[in-house]
């Protein structure tokens, strides 16, 4: 019932939700889609995208101003909630705490896509147990130039390594670039070992296909499809299953049977398209729940992995030092580092090389950067041109409510006595220094 107020009232198993400015363009370029077609498109997958977020913490990924505004991160749960959603309160590695919402029906799946939630980032826990994840997250990100292709068949490896180790993995495209594999696992191990073992499977799927993945941390030593282990830590999220994701077609986060995966296309999946999908074929990732496994396999690779002196990998940047880990400092800022792990068994230590980066844009809006990146470009025509598709690094760099794009440029390809200085970015808008 629409009412004078620019409100669509909805009735949704006996809640009564408010669609305010139901009207609003939330995509206009490929698509033109309100937020009331985004409502009413996860109404019509609701039993799929439930089953990704359902009990569960929820960061709430806020876009108010349609998917092709900027976004921004909220942990808290509103104060002016409806009475029949419930929170749990989650600890964080900062130190702070923050009352989070759990979504476990379709009213409150509306509810939260009224407030801009065009994406949905639950927890890997459930609300009875905070502190032991039931799922193991394998993020595989495709750097710069890197085909649909390539993600394929890492995702196939992953698949048959999982398997080895009495696990089973869960296919879905992540929306945009990459994939993910999710692995429901029984909740008895910390955030810190499932991270341990999703590191063992990465280096694990590296080494069998090193011309295709890669598990290194930092940016200018990956190559291929990075298997992002981080994405495991605590307080990390990534988006669930039927997520929308902001690009220009609306396309989703589709969940896959394996059979689906080395010929799919992800742009297939969107917004007008997997509606239809879902009422044929229903949710494939269903029998996820019954699926639960041990990571004790997993932990057998890294134990086997620490025995040859590979120690930790880097943590996110905002997490403590952890012992172990590898020197939480970019090869182009280290002069040289000590490998740790090496040197338990040798007191040699190990250089690495100082890549000559320099930093081209930093902006809230990657539209911006990507601007100021054509600029230097334009400027320096002839660098530009020796550049390979992946020396030119976009870093997505997340703050405590927000995402910011901050783009860099590595001129190892250029000679020496070519390469332009390091300029003031254009432009210069870091949001953390306001």
């Amino acid at each position: 019932m629409k009412t004078e107020e620019d409100v669509e009232e909805l009735s949704i198993e006996g809640h009564e939700v408010r669609v305010t400015h139901p009207n609003k363009r939330y995509f206009s370029k490929q698509v033109t889609l309100s937020k009331l077609d985004i409502v009413r498109y996860y109404l019509s997958v609701a039993p799929g995208a439930l089953a990704g977020i359902r009990d569960r913490p929820i960061v709430l990924k806020r876009f108010v101003n349609g998917a092709e505004s900027e976004a921004f991160y909220q942990k808290r749960a509103p104060s002016d909630r409806p009475p029949w959603l419930r929170t749990v309160t989650l600890s964080f590695p900062s130190g702070r705490t923050a009352e989070e919402l759990v979504i476990d029906d379709a009213a409150g799946l509306a509810w939260i896509v009224n407030l801009g939630c065009i994406e949905l980032h639950p927890h890997p826990v459930r609300s009875a147990d905070l502190d032991h994840p039931d799922e193991l997250r394998v993020d595989l990100d495709p750097g710069p130039g890197v085909g649909w292709a390539d993600v394929r068949l890492v995702a196939l490896e992953v698949k048959a390594l999982v398997e080895e180790v009495g696990l089973r993995g869960w296919p879905k495209t992540s929306g945009s670039r990459g994939m993910h594999v999710n692995v429901r696992i029984e909740p008895r191990w910390s955030f810190t070992e499932v991270r341990r073992a999703a590191l063992a499977l990465s280096r694990a799927v590296e080494r069998r296909v090193p011309a295709l993945a890669s598990s290194k941390w930092w940016k200018e030593e990956r190559h291929g499809v990075f298997l992002d282990y981080n994405q495991n830590a605590k307080d990390r999220t990534t988006s669930s299953a039927y997520s929308v994701r902001p690009l220009p077609d609306a396309r989703v986060s589709a969940p896959l049977a394996w059979d689906e995966v080395s010929d799919c296309d992800p742009a297939d999946f969107t917004v007008l398209t997997m509606p239809k999908r879902f009422e044929e074929i229903g949710d494939p990732h269903a029998d996820m729940d019954a699926a639960l496994g041990s990571l004790d396999g997993l932990l057998d690779l890294a134990l086997r992995d620490e025995a040859e002196g590979l120690g930790d990998a880097p943590w996110p940047p905002h997490f403590r030092k952890a012992e172990g880990e590898a020197p939480r400092v970019a090869p182009s800022r280290a002069k040289s580092a000590t490998d740790k792990s090496v040197a338990m068994k040798s007191v040699s230590k190990t250089s690495r090389s100082k890549m000559p980066l320099i930093v081209i844009a930093k902006s809230p809006s990657e539209v911006t950067a990507q601007e100021g990146l054509q600029r230097w470009k334009d400027k320096y025509p002839a660098v530009a041109a020796l550049l390979a598709v992946d020396d030119v690094l976009v870093d997505r760099m997340r703050g405590r409510s927000s995402v910011w794009t901050r783009i860099r440029v590595n001129l190892r390809h250029v000679p020496e006595d070519m390469r332009p200085p390091q300029e003031t970015p254009d432009p210069d808008d870091d949001p953390t220094r306001r």
